[in-house]
């Protein structure tokens, strides 16, 4: 997912995982999570508002939504 090799994941790096990436697609798609809520949740993911996320801002954020029951992860994604 990470094309520029930085270590960090951009918005646009994300868009394009979803599409590459088939497991990752199919986790979003379990979760409920389509193209139109991929912003909000890059913007949830991203905690210190950079603009990129960092391996350990989407380490914790997979881990809060894996343990998290997924129709309460996509609320709060969706709202």
């Amino acid at each position: 997912i990470d094309e520029d090799g930085s270590g960090a994941l951009s918005f646009d790096e994300l868009q394009m995982g979803a599409k590459k990436v088939s497991e990752f697609g199919q986790w979003l798609r379990v979760m409920d999570i389509d193209k139109g809520d991929l912003r909000q949740l890059f913007e949830i993911v991203d905690g210190d508002g950079s603009g990129e996320v960092d391996p350990q801002e989407f380490a914790d954020a997979m881990f809060r939504m894996k343990n998290t029951e997924a129709k309460t992860a996509t609320k709060f994604v969706k709202h």
